[in-house]
């Protein structure tokens, strides 16, 4: 059984997400902890904010106040109701979270049903629960519940068992694919780049852009996701942030990348990435080795290539410790320059597809598409290519990339690297 515990201090994030399982028929509470939910099952986010919210004491305030845990079952075990809502409540009992307000769901979204747990750190008189070795407290106790439940024992391939479907952009739902994969990636795992992020959703074929627009005569910037074919192109009709909700658009970003940057530095996450990785280079004689051999450990190796197919960038994605970094983060040996030196299958871009792994093309600078752009520049209309096999003509673009008009907290302007003076922002509409 695997866990992943994320901490942050996105309460209705948490709760809507589940909602919107139990609504599309795809999961169902199984257990409730000092959270009322009326016996007919009816789910509602604002009445268990509520009860959340009754728990906690007015005077604390803190960015990390609340737990949300997934327990993943291996796909083999087939466990009632019942077993898994043991299961749940004798998890959080051990991890010391027995006493707090807490909601157990069960999701049948994939291949395999599992639970997710929403709870809160803060106790009633106001102290957290600590949140020091989380990581090998819940592998004691999950190994610990294997055994006594006889479901089958982590292997080393443990890390497939978060793996989500690829989006298929031919099929009609495309807006709930790419809302099932970018909905729990964007918590379950720490990256401090929209670069970092784009690397992990590629996995996926899903890539994301931030725009820069003016819509008649009001400025905004927002994120935009779109599917991606085999070679990493865009397909399909583009899906901007605030249709997935405010949780996903930019400045839930930037405070994701914030806090990720930060659980890093101090817990010294890439520290066991660095070695796995280094421990695979140097026995790795090609580049199909490195990569076959970070694979088997858990780590995706996401390459970038400029248009004229030189490596300019790599990132490791580890589904150990749901951590993304770039090479250089890792040291010069990890980076892009190094990495297409030693190995000539890197070197070039021709190669890049190889085992199937999803790789980047856009060239370095993160812009849009030039005659996007121009759509966004208020410069003469045209006709936008490369999004669907239908042209998509200025008018129905500009209506996916312009904000709803309660949006604007959403779109806030993402952090420069270099500081620049400010602008101000019209009112969206």
């Amino acid at each position: 059984m695997v866990a992943d515990i994320h901490i942050g201090n996105n309460l209705y994030g948490a709760l809507a997400y589940n909602q919107e399982k139990i609504d599309a028929g795809l999961g169902k509470i199984l257990e409730t902890n000092r959270i009322f939910v009326p016996a007919d099952g009816q789910f509602s986010v604002s009445d268990c904010m509520r009860d959340f919210e009754r728990a906690m004491p007015p005077q604390v305030t803190t960015t990390r106040g609340i737990i949300h845990i997934s327990l993943n079952p291996h796909p083999d075990d087939k466990l009632t109701d019942d077993r898994l809502s043991d299961i749940g409540r004798e998890y959080m009992e051990r991890l010391g979270f027995g006493g707090q307000p807490y909601l157990i769901f069960k999701h049948e979204d994939i291949d395999r049903q599992h639970l997710h747990i929403v709870s809160t750190r803060v106790r009633g008189d106001g102290t957290l629960i600590s949140d020091k070795k989380n990581y090998e407290k819940s592998r004691k106790i999950t190994d610990d519940l294997e055994k006594k439940y006889g479901l089958h024992p982590k292997d080393k391939k443990q890390g497939e068992a978060w793996k989500f479907s690829p989006v298929d952009a031919l099929r009609s739902d495309l807006k709930k694919q790419v809302a099932n994969v970018v909905k729990p990636l964007a918590t379950m795992y720490r990256f401090q780049s929209l670069g970092e992020y784009r690397a992990l959703l590629s996995l996926y074929n899903i890539g994301v852009e931030k725009v820069d627009g003016n819509n008649q005569g009001h400025k905004y910037t927002g994120l935009v996701y779109s599917a991606l074919d085999a070679d990493g192109n865009r397909i399909g009709e583009p899906l901007k942030s605030s249709q997935f909700g405010k949780s996903y658009g930019i400045e839930a970003l930037e405070q994701t990348m914030k806090t990720s940057g930060e659980e890093i530095k101090t817990k010294g996450i890439a520290a066991n990435t660095r070695a796995l990785v280094s421990a695979s280079l140097n026995g790795s004689r090609t580049g199909s080795e490195f990569r076959a051999d970070l694979q088997g450990k858990g780590i995706n190796l996401v390459l970038r290539y400029g248009n004229g197919g030189r490596l300019f960038g790599v990132t490791f994605i580890d589904h150990n410790s749901r951590t993304v970094l770039n090479g250089s983060a890792l040291g010069k040996e990890f980076s892009a320059n190094a990495l297409g030196a030693r190995f000539t299958d890197f070197s070039q871009g021709d190669n890049r597809r190889e085992n199937m792994q999803p790789v980047l093309s856009s060239p370095a600078k993160e812009v849009l598409h030039p005659s996007v752009q121009s759509v966004l520049d208020d410069k003469q209309p045209t006709i936008i290519k490369g999004y669907s096999g239908d042209d998509l003509s200025v008018g129905s673009l500009l209506s996916v990339l312009t904000p709803e008009p309660d949006q604007h907290d959403a779109n806030e302007p993402m952090p420069k690297k270099r500081k620049k003076k400010k602008r101000k922002y019209g009112r969206q509409v």
